[in-house]
């Protein structure tokens, strides 16, 4: 059984303030760093085979973090880089809704689009990692886009608020990925 554990990236300024970030290249914060730091101290005991995370470099610094105790080798993958949020990145949650009241803003990046990407990456590890337990670094939308689509009746998209430097573990058994767990977030103070 190949078993992959999302960790959501740390919080960072845009995250505080409810601030759509997208593709916008930003830095964890204090609290963040020691998010993953928190992250680290509870994966370090597990038996894990690679990390890998989301170029941006939020994603990127928790993995950095969170690979301290486990010396693997850091893989970069693009499909695990953010939603792309069109014209509203940059802006507050609450201005978006107002400002795209239909949702989505123009040139944001489909659910669909996202859904193929994502897929395609967890495809390229299950290939590269059968029956390995790997770490995956990546972004709240993105990873609930996900959750979404191998649990619709446990993960609801846009309803569950996933925290920074929450867990999630999806298992591959029977031919398919399946979510065992979601926003497990014991390890966080």
């Amino acid at each position: 059984m190949t078993k992959i554990c999302i960790v959501r990236h740390g919080q960072t300024d845009w995250n505080k303030e409810r601030r759509l970030q997208g593709r916008t290249d930003i830095a964890l914060n204090s609290t963040g760093e020691r998010q993953a730091k928190e992250a680290r101290d509870f994966l370090k005991s597990g038996e894990w085979d690679a990390v890998i995370t989301s170029p941006l470099k939020r994603a990127k610094k928790t993995a950095e973090i969170i690979n301290e105790e486990l010396n693997l080798p850091l893989i970069e993958m693009e499909e695990f880089a953010e939603r792309y949020f069109g014209e509203a990145e940059g802006m507050l949650i609450e201005e978006s809704r107002k400002r795209f009241p239909n949702g989505g803003s123009p040139g944001q990046e489909s659910r669909e689009e996202v859904l193929s990407r994502v897929l395609k990456g967890i495809e390229g590890i299950q290939h590269r990692y059968p029956e390995k337990n790997v770490l995956l670094v990546a972004h709240g939308a993105l990873i609930g886009i996900l959750l979404a689509h191998l649990s619709p009746d446990q993960f609801i998209y846009g309803e569950t608020h996933l925290v920074n430097a929450c867990i999630n573990t999806i298992h591959f058994t029977e031919n398919k990925w399946n979510l065992k767990e979601f926003n497990q977030t014991s390890h966080l103070s």
